[in-house]
């Protein structure tokens, strides 16, 4: 539904707001998960071309849902789209607040800085707020920081360090 270049989409019930003129919002569904893991694999492979992606699929089938709100963005003039926020549920290890978290946040290349996702992320504000919740919560890459600067900007915070050690694929012997 467009009106001025903005259009509302409903999840479960409830209506956001999108305005972004030239794109159209649209939700998602469980039939989506081979595009889901496209944008995933499209994600990674940004990152890391080395990195496999066959745990993908696994990921998207154990998470997406009907529980999982999923938002894809369209260009008015095609079909294929080219953004998406996909929800899902964490705990806040602080307080056990279970609440929103970002599985996925993608916008093709070629239509980054356009604000798709600031919009996106409007989007899922938007809701998570309508659901109740008081917060959202997402995870970056440390060496990404296009998207580190946009949730600044957008207000989030660092909450906590992810840290990991690679070990040896020698099994550990047994004393």
């Amino acid at each position: 539904m467009f009106k001025n270049g903005a259009n509302t989409m409903n999840h479960e019930g409830k209506a956001v707001l999108f305005t972004l003129p030239g794109y159209r919002l649209r939700s998602g569904s469980t039939r989506d998960r081979a595009t889901v893991v496209k944008f995933m694999e499209r994600t990674y492979g940004e990152l890391d071309p080395q990195q496999p992606t066959g745990h993908i699929a696994v990921t998207v089938d154990r998470f997406l849902g009907r529980e999982t709100p999923l938002w894809w963005v369209d260009v008015d003039s095609t079909a294929a789209p080219v953004g998406a926020i996909w929800l899902g549920q964490a705990t806040d290890q602080r307080s056990g607040v279970l609440h929103p978290y970002v599985l996925m946040l993608y916008v093709a290349p070629e239509h980054r800085r356009q604000g798709i996702a600031t919009a996106l992320l409007a989007v899922a504000h938007h809701w998570a707020q309508q659901q109740g919740h008081r917060q959202i919560s997402l995870q970056v890459f440390s060496d990404n920081q296009a998207a580190q600067a946009l949730y600044a900007s957008l207000g989030y915070q660092p909450e906590a360090v992810l840290m990991k050690k690679e070990l040896s694929q020698q099994k550990a012997e047994k004393n």
